[in-house]
Parts: structure tokens; C-alpha cells; sequence
């Protein structure tokens, strides 16, 4: 019954999301999501999004449970990064991270990624007479708020970001890597630089066997209680489609994202 009326009772609200500054007059949307209790609640969550179906013209992300995490800050004990297993097609899953400031780290360090997450292409597309290169190799948990983990995801002193683990990368549109995701890495970011320990999570949306992903579920709680979203970010890039089940894209002029991107503090 609960899934039922999560399907039938979506809503759609205008409400903005706390640190999104860039686009007051086009909010994100909301979408009620059940709490986070165990891996069979968010394959439902998961499966629900999977559906959703991303039209030109919409906001770059939804709300889930009207901007809610349902992650249990109970559960933050020490750092550590729990990378969820690849699934049978080899695609990522969901991934946990357990931050604190001694979490952080610099993106200019990072080394050259050679992992090819499923659905890679990396083919330019000429846009407005530029040649451009729309797919990215993107981190679930930001390389920037990874550091001084293993690969394993245990923490350990010197290490640097988490680069090029399979657990950690897929296909990501540009613009979802570099502007919408941003939104959220940044309030993470701020929340880490305040001393405040985080619960951040993020699970690669798939639609059945497909190999890119349809978006990104992103929701994080901090332990006081002040850091606190959820949502789900679209993986589209304006002026191009792209066929999720290969991960090959296309040029369309006419395909459009409302960018809810306000600026990165951060530019490093």
C-alpha cells in the first residue's frame, strides 16, 4: 500500500532547496520516498526513480521526501566509505560515506582516471560550432571529500581522494557532474570545513539493463541535524540525448535544463 501511494501521491511543489540561489523562480520538485531502513527499501526507492522520465525544459533535479534524508545519523561512528558491490552488468550501486573535516582534501591532486565505467564513450559532439567532449567519469562520493580512505573505504591516514575505483565512477553527463551534483558536494563540503561529522549518500539510478545511468539519488544528514537533503539528480546534459542503454549521445539543439547552480565556493 505504501508504494502504491508513493507512485499515485508524487507531488509536485515549489519549494526551493536551502542553498540554491541560482534559479528562485524555477524550484525543484518533490517526490515522497520511503525511509531508508534497509537495501530492500532503497532498491523501491530506487526502482521508482528508475521510472521517472526526465522532459527538456525541466528542472536539473527533483526533492525526494520533500528535501528529507532518511539516513540514520546514529549510525556515524568513525569515518569510513562503504562502496556498494557492482551489480551483475558491472554498474555501480550505492555508496556510503561516513566525513569529517579530516575527510577533506584538494581535487588538484587528483591522478588520471583510466577506469571506463559502463555506458563510457567519451565521443565529442560539435555544440554551437565548439567541439565538446559531454560525458564525464563521475564519483558517487566527490574525490575532494574522500580523502585519507583506502581503496577498501577504510580510513587511513594519507591517502589521497578516491580516483579511479570502479565502485566509485560512472557515466555522468557533464553538466550533472559539473553543475548539479556541485549543489550538493558544496553544501557537504561546508558542512565538513564547519567541523560537522556527515552521512552522505549516493546510489546511480538505473533503468532496467541500461548501462548510464537515468540520474543520481543524493541525500546527506549531518550529525547536528542542520546539513539535511535528498534528492535526485537528472544525468542530462542540455543540447544533447543520449540512449541510456548504450551511453551514446547525440546532438539536439532542442533539449533544454533549467540550471539551479548558484556558483562553487570551492574552486579547487
Amino acid at each position: 500500500m505504501f508504494i502504491m501511494y508513493l507512485l499515485v501521491g508524487l507531488s509536485l511543489t515549489m519549494l526551493a532547496l536551502g542553498g540554491c540561489q541560482a534559479t528562485q523562480s524555477s524550484q525543484p520538485t518533490h517526490e515522497n520516498a520511503p525511509t531508508i531502513a534497509n537495501k530492500k527499501q532503497v532498491k523501491k526507492t530506487t526502482a521508482i526513480l528508475a521510472e521517472k522520465t526526465f522532459k527538456s525544459g525541466d528542472n536539473a533535479y527533483l526533492e525526494v521526501n520533500h528535501n528529507k534524508s532518511t539516513l540514520d545519523v546514529r549510525q556515524w561512528q568513525t569515518e569510513r566509505i562503504k562502496y556498494g558491490a557492482l551489480d551483475g552488468l558491472n554498474r555501480t550501486t550505492t555508496n556510503t560515506a561516513f566525513l569529517s573535516k579530516e575527510t577533506l582534501g584538494r581535487s588538484n591532486t587528483r591522478h588520471r582516471q583510466t577506469w571506463q565505467p559502463t555506458g563510457w564513450h567519451n565521443q565529442p559532439v560539435m555544440i554551437d560550432g565548439q567541439r565538446v567532449f559531454p560525458e564525464s567519469r563521475g564519483h558517487l562520493i566527490a574525490y575532494a571529500i574522500s580523502f585519507n580512505f583506502n581503496r577498501d573505504g577504510v580510513f587511513q591516514k594519507g591517502e589521497l581522494g578516491s580516483s579511479n575505483n570502479p565502485k566509485n565512477l560512472a557515466t555522468q553527463t557533464v553538466f550533472s557532474n559539473q553543475r548539479t551534483m556541485q549543489i550538493f558536494e558544496d553544501q557537504v563540503r561546508q558542512a565538513l570545513t564547519q567541523n560537522k561529522k556527515v552521512i552522505y549518500q549516493v546510489t546511480t539510478v538505473f533503468r532496467g539493463d541500461e548501462l548510464m545511468p537515468r540520474g543520481y539519488w543524493v541525500q546527506a544528514i549531518s550529525t547536528d541535524k542542520k546539513l539535511n537533503f535528498n534528492a535526485y539528480v537528472w544525468n542530462v546534459q542540455p543540447k544533447m540525448q543520449f540512449d541510456y542503454a548504450t551511453g551514446r549521445g547525440h546532438y539536439d539543439g532542442s533539449m533544454a535544463v533549467v540550471d539551479q547552480y548558484a556558483g562553487n565556493p570551492y574552486q579547487n
